[in-house]
């Protein structure tokens, strides 16, 4: 009888060592392409600049540095090797105004030679910096604020760690590497730009000689994402500044950051929205939709309903603060064939598509000469035939002087500390 029990526990634990050898091949997938489309819009405005007075931006970087702008960039990776030469066009929908296809090339790597450098000793200096770290809403500065970061007293590990947020889930877009082929739009041979009135909704489709066909259509919640807009920048009698923005119909969040150098004490000031303590480099860009509704949660992401956030005196007497706000979109995410719901059942994925948005916007949040000898400046007339729709910034601080736009590029943004 004893012999039975050892036989029948054998083949008991021969069994379920089969059965889970059925579901671990079951859940071996074989490498497929993946297509990635990351579709932004960007509003880079200064205060009280008209429509016309944008186009000087080519003077602070480039065509089209001011005003709204749509971008697009399309990426596929393949495990497959064709015979020939690498080839892939997207189809696009007529609503693009992008002509019928935008090809996707495969970037050719050029190798350089290794030219040997002479070694030098350098001897190291610790780098001497002090930063302030404020966070949230409201029209006064929090308690335990500001968080001081001072490298002199600081190791660089304590300072490493003090400096990070919150992280979100890391996205590796389609690329460049070994084994796999990789085409790309914009690129070497077009690289033209997206039209202001071009629309992704309808039906697109990835076509190459490395690649089975991947057909997809988009809605209007992937569609380029309205342009950030900053209805009223006001400054406070306190110091603080009140901002409002239009809202974005297909935005699931909200997050907003600020930063000045004091060049009185060498402080470089950091603010964010948040009701944690964040300064929210990693958040400036495409956030999926679950960290998104994760970070809403940990009050740290503005919810989509809100259009208002008041900044802390923290800039008040200080030159060249800027603001960067972004406004996180939906996402698409497609696998052909879907996963089936028994895991018993065979799964051989041909491709996959993901569409990310984001609309970002960047504006000069205050200059630190506001509310000061206003009255000894004359003031100017504001011409009847404005109609500019760049916010208007006022100084409730100031007498006689509110509502007052300001023209032109200020001086402090040349001396910003992000390089304009």
């Amino acid at each position: 009888m004893r012999g039975l029990w050892v036989v029948a526990a054998m083949a008991g634990c021969g069994l379920l060592a089969g059965n889970s050898a059925a579901v671990h091949a079951a859940e071996q997938v074989r490498p497929y392409p993946h297509y990635w489309m990351s579709v932004s819009t960007s509003n880079q405005s200064i205060p009280g600049m008209s429509a016309e007075m944008s186009g000087m931006g080519g003077m602070f970087g480039g065509r089209g540095a001011f005003g709204p702008k749509r971008e697009l960039i399309l990426q596929v990776e393949s495990p497959r090797s064709p015979a020939e030469s690498p080839r892939a066009d997207h189809a696009i929908p007529p609503g693009q105004n992008m002509g019928a296809t935008l090809p996707l090339i495969t970037p050719i790597v050029e190798k350089s030679e290794r030219v040997p450098q002479e070694r030098r000793r350098m001897e190291y200096e610790k780098p001497k910096a002090r930063m302030l770290i404020y966070w949230g809403c409201g029209e006064n500065i929090g308690k335990g604020q500001p968080r001081v970061l001072d490298t002199a007293r600081m190791s660089p590990e304590d300072f490493g760690r003090a400096f990070t947020g919150h992280t979100p889930t890391r996205q590796s877009p389609p690329s460049a590497h070994k084994g796999w082929v990789y085409g790309e739009w914009p690129n070497k041979d077009d690289k033209k730009d997206v039209p202001k009135d071009s629309s992704l909704v309808g039906s697109h489709l990835v076509r190459g000689n490395y690649l089975p066909d991947i057909g997809f259509s988009l809605d209007r919640k992937r569609d380029f994402m309205a342009p950030v807009t900053f209805s009223s920048i006001q400054a406070t009698p306190a110091g603080a500044t009140i901002l409002e923005w239009q809202s974005i119909p297909t935005a699931i969040g909200y997050f907003a950051a600020a930063m000045a150098h004091d060049q009185k004490t060498g402080d470089s000031i950091f603010w964010s929205a948040s009701e944690m303590p964040e300064v929210g480099f990693a958040l400036q860009d495409y956030l999926s939709p679950a960290d998104v509704s994760r970070f809403i949660r940990e009050r740290v992401v503005m919810d989509p309903s809100r259009t208002t956030c008041t900044v802390p005196p923290i800039f008040k007497d200080v030159q060249g603060a800027m603001l960067q706000f972004i406004a996180y979109g939906e996402e698409l995410n497609l696998v052909h064939p879907p996963r089936p719901k028994n895991p018993g059942h065979p799964w051989d994925p041909q491709w996959s598509v993901k569409v990310r948005l984001k609309s970002t916007g960047m504006t000069m949040l205050r200059d630190g000469n506001e509310g000061r000898d206003r009255k000894s400046r004359p003031r100017k007339s504001r011409p009847a035939d404005d109609d500019s729709s760049a916010p208007r910034v006022r100084d409730e601080s100031s007498d006689g002087d509110s509502d007052k736009s300001r023209p032109g590029i200020g001086g402090s943004i040349i001396k910003g500390i992000f390089g304009f």
